[in-house]
C-alpha cells in the first residue's frame, strides 16, 4: 500500500481537525481498496486471510474515529 502518511501529515493533522477528518477518509478508501484487491484474488492462504481479518479491524477502527470526529463536531454546532 506504500507509506501511509509522513510525520509533517501527522503533525498537520493534530493541529487540524479538518485535515485530520480528511486523511482519515483517505486512508479508509485505500484499506478499503486493498483489502478488495486481497478479497478479489480468492484462495486466501493463511497469511492472506490473517491480513485481511487485520485490514478489516482496522478499517473499523478508523470509521469508528470517523463517526466519533463527526459526533463531536456536530455537537460543537
Amino acid at each position: 500500500m506504500g507509506p501511509l502518511v509522513t510525520d509533517e501529515e501527522l503533525a498537520h493533522a493534530r493541529r487540524d481537525s479538518a485535515f485530520r477528518h480528511h486523511l482519515l477518509i483517505e486512508n479508509l478508501n485505500r484499506l478499503l481498496n486493498a483489502l478488495n484487491r486481497l478479497r478479489k484474488k480468492g484462495n486466501a492462504n493463511p497469511g492472506e486471510a490473517r491480513q485481511i481479518r487485520e485490514g478489516v479491524d482496522l478499517a473499523v477502527q478508523l470509521a469508528s474515529r470517523l463517526q466519533h470526529d463527526d459526533s463531536g463536531s456536530q455537537a460543537a454546532r
